[in-house]
């Protein structure tokens, strides 16, 4: 590491440890209804949307209705953005005149963008009109952001609540996240990106002459206004298919730190707002500090791999802002359930790519999906207390609510979901002839292009290994099954958590409650999440990169 890397990794910390207490403050406030900067700009768009919707802000929700509510309108947002796809020949702002999609590749990607995955097995500079792109995938980047963020404020509301069944309501907290915090973030973010460079405009793609004397087409649109709403929102997907490799889309080093720090941004913050509406902030902070000190551990462990011996030339990495930046950039945004990438994942070292891999197989709680990492989190904290409790023979108590075997059925659930599709959809895809058909490498590598695309699918990523030929019937299918599962088959059981515990009672703490407040906790955490995610996917890592850099040191590549 040269010294510009160190400070760059300094600056990303301090700024992250500094932010999280003030967005995660007024994030609290906006969920409890309390006033906040925002409330007066911006409170009459909020009262728009209930009037023009019917919807009653002062309604309450159980877990099954806030359930119910939150999969009618993901699946019609399924729908929509599917049909959007299907008929944008025939629709203004495609002023390059590209075609309707396939219906498995619309598929894929409606799915994809509703359930905050935003994987891509198309190129969206020839595949996707500008309307497409403004209307259905960039507003998906904002609800499907705005729901993960509801599932952790209504689990946050489910913890505090005493004798309740209410978890609040679904559609004032999707409001609310998509106006007061989404929106006005992603204006701000996105007139820096254009002030750095990215473009945004409704011209068609501009003809130019090169050096040599070559003609290139260069693609354009209203891409900033997408990738400010990408990054924060942790959705990923690129305008452009070179996604945060492209100088569209990330022209500057500066532009590449912003894009790094606004990944982590909110899914840090929302710990400390977690803390704050549960009422205890040192046990926020906890969970700040176990997600913390795992993005550490890993991301050391990947610039060794990639950096202190390597017999063998890696290509692909961003040589515009250097391969620590590259590396940083794959671990945060595998970390992080953004799908963003600025380096081609394929060409990372073989145990760095696997550490990609094993960022998002162990639920993607290191920070995490906007929501969904807190709430992933949260499935292994109820754990945790739940085995703790069982090391010292008493009944486990968290935040003075009893663990029982509901809430274990439910966690574990939640758990296996994702865990299952990436196996079972590797095993099939490694032994069907249709599915091999689209592996360009051979071995290992190989088998890790599979492992990284069904394990980037179930766990809500969206990065691309590359190297595989995803946009087949067969893959695109299989990849929207894990991508529905491995969102949905979570949310569920976490909502059903909730609502199990908010009408439970409140204990006194006692002598014998355990406390997760306290490093001892933390280090419990991490213990527990390194050991799940070890046994469950250690053999399969044993197969793919873990056996291809042995080979590597023995000067063999694929």
């Amino acid at each position: 590491m040269l010294v510009p890397d160190v400070i760059q990794l300094a600056t990303l910390a301090i700024l992250l440890v500094a932010l999280t207490p003030l967005l995660g403050g007024f994030m609290a406030r906006v969920f409890e209804g309390q006033p906040h900067i925002f409330t007066k700009p911006l409170g009459w768009l909020e009262r728009v949307v209930y009037t023009g919707s019917g919807i009653s802000s002062k309604a309450e929700m159980n877990w099954k209705e806030y359930a119910t509510s939150l999969i009618f309108f993901n699946v019609i947002g399924i729908l929509f953005v599917f049909g959007l796809q299907m008929l944008q020949a025939h629709l203004p702002l495609n002023p390059q005149g590209v075609a309707g999609v396939s219906w498995h590749s619309a598929l894929n990607t409606a799915v994809s963008f509703v359930t905050n995955t935003n994987w891509q097995g198309y190129a969206g500079e020839t595949t996707m009109s500008y309307l497409t792109q403004m209307l259905g995938l960039t507003s998906q980047n904002f609800v499907s952001a705005a729901t993960g963020i509801a599932v952790a404020v209504a689990l946050a509301r489910g913890i505090a609540q005493k004798s309740s069944s209410s978890l609040g309501n679904f559609w004032v907290d999707l409001t609310r996240a998509t106006i007061y915090i989404l929106l006005p973030g992603s204006i701000i973010y996105a007139l820096f990106l254009v002030g750095e460079g990215v473009v945004q405009t409704f011209s068609p793609y501009a003809a130019a002459t090169t050096l040599e004397g070559a003609k290139q087409t260069l693609p354009l649109g209203p891409a900033a206004s997408q990738i400010s709403i990408k990054m924060l929102g942790t959705n990923g997907g690129g305008f452009f298919n070179a996604n945060s490799a492209h100088p569209f889309e990330n022209p500057t080093p500066l532009s590449n730190f912003v894009q790094m720090l606004s990944i982590f941004l909110i899914p840090a913050a929302l710990t400390f707002t977690f803390g704050t509406i549960a009422k205890n902030r040192r046990h926020g902070w906890v969970i700040f500090g176990t997600m913390f000190a795992l993005f550490v551990g890993i991301l050391a462990l990947a610039l060794a791999s990639e950096f202190l011996y390597n017999p063998v030339l890696m290509e692909g990495k961003e040589t515009r802002f250097g391969a620590f930046s590259s590396v940083l950039f794959a671990m945060i945004t595998t970390m992080a359930s953004c799908g963003a990438i600025n380096t081609l994942h394929s060409s990372l070292s073989p145990l760095t790519g696997g550490l990609a891999m094993l960022n998002m197989q162990v639920g993607e709680v290191i920070f995490g999906g906007v929501g969904a990492g807190l709430y992933g989190m949260m499935l292994f904290v109820i754990l945790t207390v739940f085995l703790a409790g069982l090391m010292v023979g008493r009944s486990p108590e968290y935040l003075g609510k009893k663990i029982e075997a509901r809430e274990v059925t439910m966690v574990i659930l939640a758990i296996l979901a994702p865990s299952t599709m990436i196996l079972l959809g590797t095993g099939l895809s490694v032994v069907l002839p249709t599915a091999l058909a689209s592996v360009s490498s051979a071995g290992p590598h190989g088998f890790s292009e599979i492992l990284y695309a069904f394990t980037s699918a179930a766990a809500n990523n969206g990065s691309a290994f590359a190297g595989l030929n995803a946009n087949t019937p067969y893959y695109n299918v299989m990849l929207a099954i894990a991508m529905f599962v491995g969102r949905f088959a979570v949310i569920l059981p976490v909502l059903a958590v909730a609502g199990s515990f908010a009408a439970k009672k409140i204990s006194p703490p006692s002598p014998g409650t355990f406390e997760v407040d306290t490093p001892l906790f933390g280090g419990l955490l991490i213990a527990v999440i390194l050991i799940v995610g070890g046994l469950t996917f250690f053999p399969a890592l044993a197969l793919g990169p873990i056996v291809e850099h042995l080979l590597m040191l023995r000067d063999q590549t694929f």
